[in-house]
């Protein structure tokens, strides 16, 4: 085995310096030629098909992509789903508004007679809104929401405000231009997703009970007492209309329609790879392998073997690139085979004269 032999380093001391260093003369041959050593992934990449590599070269851009986009596109789903869940919490909102507008429009004249002897919680617009909500979460579309008329001095004690529940109310108060809160909250049965507008004393038909308890009608003080529900002031905000639904109903939106996205996105790309593989081995891979055929029968003698082009691409450059390359050498072999025949002819003193 042959090495490459620089000068030596160590010269003389006696030796003139030469304005310029020697110069770096090795003596290398084929067997002298290093090779920079791979690492078990490159030799491993080296080993796989040109298939494989794009296939890999794909599932590695899918993944990543997934990984760079899951995310935010869950974020974006779950933002979607809220706004969805919202915009039908606010028309059930507008709905229990229009209960509440003719209950006091419409039935609490009719009976105002009767409510000095009997009072009628019929009468009362948020126990009508409350009524009807409970019949409407019959249908299998509402089941999963609930209505409250959250209040921080109310009348009937069910629509009481708990401690979050006073804090969406204190936050109206402070605010007359926040007309609607949304969000999540934490309760004993598990975490819900609501939204929040407020209830504003806005008739003045409304302080008829609820002013003082010597103006309320005495059937009302009979039913409810006269230690809540009073002192309420014209255009105060006493309370928040709030529509609350579990917040695993709103991530199970986000997360079916997550993985629908994701499914066909899926299904797509892996179409992609199996069209790109089908590609690959129809006009790529197959023309490549001919042509390594017939180079490697060339390579033993077989000069019948042909470089066939069916395309007018870069493989097919490459395939007529090769044939004028088997031509050459074809040519190439048969001038030197009449040279050495011509050798072989002649006499060892010259051709006679």
């Amino acid at each position: 085995m042959l090495s490459c032999s620089p000068p030596s380093v160590l010269e003389p001391l006696s030796k003139k310096p030469t304005s310029h260093p020697p110069a770096f003369n090795p003596i290398c041959t084929r067997d002298s030629i290093f090779t920079i050593p791979l690492g078990d992934d490159a030799v491993f990449l080296k080993k796989m098909k040109l298939a494989q590599k794009f296939t890999l070269l794909l599932l590695t851009v899918f993944l990543l992509g997934i990984l760079a986009s899951g995310a935010a596109l869950a974020s974006i789903l779950e933002y979607n789903a809220q706004n969805t869940v919202a915009a039908k919490a606010l028309m059930l909102i507008e709905t229990m508004n229009s209960v509440r507008s003719y209950t006091n429009d419409q039935v609490k004249p009719e009976l105002d007679n009767r409510l000095e002897v009997e009072f009628l919680p019929e009468t009362v617009p948020a126990y009508s809104a409350r009524e009807v909500f409970e019949h409407l979460r019959t249908s299998a579309d509402y089941r999963d929401f609930f209505y409250k008329e959250a209040t921080l001095n109310p009348t009937n004690l069910r629509d009481k405000a708990d401690d979050f529940e006073a804090a969406v109310v204190e936050r109206f108060r402070q605010s007359s231009a926040l007309n609607e809160q949304q969000g999540f909250r934490s309760t004993p049965t598990g975490e819900l997703f609501y939204i929040a507008r407020p209830i504003q004393i806005k008739q003045q038909s409304c302080l008829e009970c609820h002013s003082t308890p010597d103006a309320a009608p005495p059937s009302m003080l009979d039913f409810y007492g006269d230690q809540n529900g009073f002192n309420w002031q014209l255009d105060e905000i006493v309370g928040a209309q709030m529509i609350s639904v579990p917040a695993s109903q709103v991530r199970k939106n986000a997360r079916q329609s997550f993985v629908l996205i994701m499914g066909i996105v899926t299904i797509a790309f892996a179409t992609a790879i199996f069209l790109v593989n089908f590609w690959l081995k129809r006009f790529v891979i197959r023309p490549l392998n001919r042509m390594a055929r017939a180079a490697e029968a060339i390579s033993t003698g077989d000069m019948a073997a042909e470089f066939e082009v069916n395309s007018q691409d870069e493989v097919g450059s490459l395939a007529e690139a090769f044939q004028r390359m088997k031509l050459s050498l074809s040519m190439a072999m048969g001038r030197l085979e009449r040279y050495r025949i011509g050798r072989r002819d002649t006499p060892p003193g010259g051709p006679s004269k």
